[in-house]
């Protein structure tokens, strides 16, 4: 008898519903025959509005579009789409002289010098006034420039600097729904009345308001935090990371460009009295918001606070406040569902992380596809990679609390203080102390590797504010030339590299055929009409986009940041 699996049920559509069904389908479509395939069906409710609140991605990003046969130029056109080529902190830390620090963590890692990491150079040498990550990368140059990530007329997904996108999540999940309904996932909109279970305890079908009885072989739950199969329907435990992250609530605006003709290629975060704001520059707007603690700030004071932050930007504006479930599901894999999005678990919405854990649930479940039967080691190795996943992402998100170092508000000390890390980074910054981050401290990486972990010391600059006092007479012997040479020449090419990446706004004008030519739409068919720099990557970073392998509150999806 064929065991395989005929169909399988997403439940909820937004960002979330949405990215599965495309990764999947495109997926299962690329190893497998169409007669093989079983057929991909989203259950949407018509009632429920998709939220996008902050509209930020990672480097997986493009290679995730170009995949799935997605026009770059037609999603910039249809999201509203811009270039981020990394997150700028700002005053997250302060100086030796209590001035607020600020730098960039950009989507890049510098070259070896000598077969050293140029992190230990910096660290022992310095570089006069610029910061660790403008000595290894352009990015922090292009952004404060409002630079565009390549030069006019290059080919789709051209990446000579790491970068991933700011997107309007609400129309990101309109332009899924007709990719994805094109290429043969059935769309049903209809609301979810009750979950029946069989004896087994496995989800046997969905009572649907206007449709009925819908058989279920594998769902996928995409319902936010509500969490309608994982939790409400299978009673999965969710496991509760309050006592790691402080922030649990948000509140979000949409703003215009201060000038519309500078769109900053980067994401912003600053902190302020009891969390930090994120600033997503858009083709036409601005995303803003600010993720808090409750415990902190009431909603009305985070509401005085932020809206002061904005000043003219938002006056009479009335933020929309929004509760998180931080934390996640103690199994993403439960019998026959699985949970992907927020219904699976949300982290600290710092780095963007939403979408990248999304894309990888759903690469790994179609690596674990099963039959209809389900072999149980097939979830148990599926929920020990989930486990990881997030394991990673808290980790690196504790970091930015535990480092920090304002005692300006209780909030800020609180967050160093009184949150709880993770062992094996507790263990790690005891290491830290004395060296600098390397490859092997990192045990599973799919964005955030040790070169990342460099970045961040670095940028908040807390070997000269107190940890690891003494770190530079214990670095190994270093030969001062080697760095200075090497810097003399990335001169150079930062020189040749912000004169030929245009502007950003009218890079962005150029990709969605708004400047009267056919400068991109004819994809790697044109010749670039800027001549390249000369072999940058000689003396600057390669982008950081590990591939594949290496590395409810009533809303359908929730793209925080």
């Amino acid at each position: 008898m064929n065991n395989r699996l005929r169909k399988i049920t997403i439940v909820g559509g937004g960002t979330a519903g949405w990215m599965t069904a495309l990764i999947l389908e495109t997926e299962l479509s690329r190893t497998s025959a169409p007669k093989d395939r079983p057929k991909i069906c989203l259950i949407e409710s018509p009632n429920i509005a998709t939220v996008g609140v902050g509209e930020a991605t990672v480097p997986r990003m493009p290679k995730t579009l170009r995949q799935a046969g997605i026009s770059e130029r037609a999603f910039f056109r249809e999201t509203n789409a811009s270039f981020k080529l990394g997150v700028k902190f700002c005053n997250w830390n302060k100086d030796a002289e209590g001035n607020r620090i600020d730098y960039v963590n950009p989507f890049a890692h510098g070259q070896l010098l000598d077969g050293l990491e140029p992190a230990e150079y910096f660290l022992r040498f310095g570089n006069g006034d610029r910061d660790y990550t403008q000595s290894i990368a352009p990015h922090d140059d292009l952004g404060r420039l409002c630079k565009g990530a390549r030069p006019l007329g290059q080919p789709e997904f051209e990446q000579r600097f790491g970068y991933a996108y700011h997107l309007d999540a609400v129309k990101f999940a309109g332009m899924l729904t007709k990719v994805c309904t094109k290429h043969g996932v059935e769309h049903i909109q209809d609301e979810v009345t009750s979950v029946e279970l069989d004896e087994q305890g496995n989800v046997s079908h969905l009572m649907l308001e206007q449709r009925g009885r819908h058989d279920i072989e594998m769902v996928i739950d995409c319902t936010g935090f509500r969490g309608l199969i994982i939790n409400q329907a299978l009673g999965e435990p969710f496991m509760d990371y309050s006592d790691y992250l402080p922030n649990d609530r948000a509140m979000a605006l949409q703003i215009e460009h201060p000038d519309p003709e500078k769109i900053e290629s980067l994401t912003r975060s600053t902190a302020l009295g009891a969390g930090w704001t994120w600033r997503v520059p858009l083709y036409n707007r601005v995303g803003t918001g600010y993720v808090f603690s409750s415990a902190h700030r009431t909603d009305d004071q985070a509401a005085d606070e932020y809206l002061e932050w904005l000043g003219d930007s938002g006056k009479g504006a009335t933020p929309r406040i929004i509760p998180m479930r931080i934390g996640r599901v103690r199994n993403a894999w439960v019998k026959n569902c699985v949970a992907i999005g927020l219904s699976g678990g949300f982290i600290e919405p710092l780095e963007s992380t939403a979408i990248h854990m999304i894309d990888h649930a759903v690469r790994w479940l179609t690596e674990h596809m099963p039959t209809r039967d389900i072999a149980p080691s097939l979830r148990t190795r599926y929920n020990r990679q989930m486990d990881k996943l997030y394991d990673e992402v808290l980790e690196f998100i504790c970091l930015h609390y535990r480092l920090g170092n304002r005692t300006d508000d209780q909030y800020w000390i609180d967050a160093r203080t009184e949150m709880k890390i993770p062992d094996r980074l507790a263990e790690n910054l005891e290491l830290w102390q004395h060296r600098l981050p390397m490859p092997h401290d990192i045990e599973f990486a799919t964005l955030f590797d040790y070169r990342v972990y460099q970045t961040v010391l670095l940028g908040k600059q807390v070997y000269d504010t107190g940890y690891g006092s003494g770190i530079r007479d214990r670095l190994r012997p270093l030969k001062k030339p080697i760095w200075f040479q090497w810097w003399k020449g990335a001169k150079v090419d930062l020189t040749r590299i912000l004169n030929t990446m245009p502007d950003h706004k009218t890079l962005l004008r150029d990709i969605r055929g708004e400047l009267g030519q056919k400068s991109f739409g004819m994809a790697a068919a044109v010749k670039p009409t800027v001549p390249m720099p000369d072999a940058p990557q000689v003396h600057w970073a390669i982008q950081n986009m590990p591939s594949h392998n290496e590395i409810q509150s009533g809303e359908k999806d929730l793209q925080l940041f």
